[in-house]
């Protein structure tokens, strides 16, 4: 982008994928969007562009925290997600080393961030989905709707056999669980703690997920005797609540440290 000849490389580069696309006889109109894009290239000129891994490192070598936000979930993991219905990289905490040239002895806490339920955009195994009128209260409590498709996302209870699995790959540290508020209204609430595989149980994930024929194993929770969206403190939040993440963390074998209670910024409450 900051070569003197980029506009020659992109041409040639446009050029050869336009010859592709008509031996598939089609036909794009690039003009549409080329204004914006060189628009767009002129403004990044303008930015400090450093060569990150060094930056990086010097913050580091100074003290420096730095905080790295994973993109997609744990289980969408090329390596070792629920292949083929995945994406096409590394998604879990290791993602911090190839992606942003940090060694693994950099790495200090990390957080694991999860849903009270389960959900999953598209196709893929999902064990605890819920395709009935449980999971359905689930979307519509969660607004579990695409952002800007509006495309409805598929529901169910919290996977903790999936959870822990993550927790392991990743070295989770501390976990936060969002949208806890959304089981405000719900008498009853479950969470899977083995499978059943070809009549055995197991609280391992199978290692091909997607061709396993795999019965979640529950163990259910009497809903909360009042909303966990009123709630600003960890004293605040109903008892049945709290031995409901009480058995989460003993299950995962890590400490649960903010619970969020709502959509607002502040509707997150430190767990004591």
């Amino acid at each position: 982008m900051l070569s003197k000849d980029f506009n020659k490389k992109y041409e040639l580069l446009k050029q050869k994928h336009l010859q592709m696309l008509r031996q598939y006889s089609y036909e794009v109109a690039l003009q549409e969007w080329e204004t914006e894009f060189f628009e767009a290239i002129e403004y990044l000129r303008t930015l400090q562009i450093v060569n990150a891994e060094y930056w990086l490192d010097a913050h580091l070598k100074n003290g420096k925290r730095i905080l790295a936000e994973g993109a997609q979930g744990s289980m969408l993991d090329i390596d070792y997600g629920t292949y083929p219905f995945v994406t096409s990289s590394n998604t879990i905490a290791s993602g911090v080393c190839n992606g942003l040239g940090v060694a693994p002895s950099r790495i200090g806490e990390v957080y694991g961030i999860s849903k009270a339920y389960c959900t999953r955009v598209g196709s893929g195994p999902f064990p605890t989905e819920l395709d009935n009128e449980t999971g359905e209260a689930l979307r519509k409590a969660g607004h579990e709707f695409g952002a800007v498709t509006g495309r409805s996302r598929r529901c169910g209870w919290i996977d903790l056999v999936a959870l822990r699995y993550t927790v392991m790959l990743s070295g989770v540290t501390k976990i936060i669980v969002t949208k806890a508020d959304v089981l405000d209204g719900f008498k009853e609430v479950s969470a899977a703690i083995a499978y059943n595989v070809a009549g055995a149980e197991t609280k391992e994930l199978p290692f091909d997920l997607c061709n396993t024929d795999v019965k979640p194993i529950y163990r259910s929770f009497k809903g909360w005797e009042k909303p966990i969206s009123e709630c600003k403190t960890y004293e605040e939040l109903p008892g049945v609540f709290k031995e409901y993440c009480s058995f989460i963390e003993e299950y995962l074998d890590t400490k649960i440290v903010f619970v969020s209670n709502g959509t607002g910024r502040d509707q997150i409450v430190e767990v004591k």
